[in-house]
């Protein structure tokens, strides 16, 4: 009986070691699109295993910006899903793509990316030293206006369209990415 107790306490400790280990690990590498997220991986890399962001993976390729965005940074990307992108006007996307509008795929990209690491810590403080907006300037020129909804970033575009960070703080190994659920606009 003793020895029975002896095996339980183990296989009890054991499982709650694993437990323990595979939440650590599910924090480190959060899921995103279906895939595990790896800090020591690239932002591009990490992109591409999301089967959320097939749509934004492939207007980075079509945009040229693949070797930008796997380079050291740090870049603070706001990627839109393939729902958010779904939420644009039709044919919106297949215009984009197009060679012979790639300078403006370009602009809208380099809109949801901002020069630095800043995860979800450090845009509440800089929102909260802006009294409430903090206003971020992006990779392409224009600005972002970050601002809390209850415990949620909210960022709005120059356009005054908005688009809520659903998963923040995805650490890469030359930046973080906020998921968002709309494509921001630049003027």
């Amino acid at each position: 009986m003793k020895r029975l107790l002896a095996i339980l306490f183990v296989v009890a400790g054991m499982t709650v070691a694993s437990s323990t280990a595979f939440a650590q690990m599910m924090k480190e590498n959060p899921m995103v699109g279906g895939a595990a997220k790896y800090p020591s991986k690239t932002i591009v890399a990490n992109a591409m295993n999301s089967a959320d962001h097939t749509t934004l993976v492939a207007a980075v390729k079509a945009a040229g910006l693949v070797d930008t965005l796997n380079g050291k940074g740090p870049f603070t990307v706001f990627a839109p899903t393939n729902a958010a992108f779904d939420l644009l006007p039709a044919g919106t996307v297949d215009n984009l793509l197009k060679a012979e509008n790639k300078s403006m795929l370009t602009k809208v990209l380099t809109y949801h990316v901002v020069s630095g690491k800043y995860d979800s810590k450090a845009l509440a403080m800089l929102i909260k030293k802006g009294h409430g907006k903090a206003r971020l300037k992006t990779v392409s020129g224009g600005t972002l206006t970050a601002l809390m909804d209850g415990g949620n970033i909210v960022l709005r575009d120059e356009k005054g369209g908005t688009s809520t960070v659903t998963t923040a703080d995805v650490y890469q190994s030359n930046g973080v990415i906020h998921v968002v659920n709309a494509v921001l606009l630049p003027n």
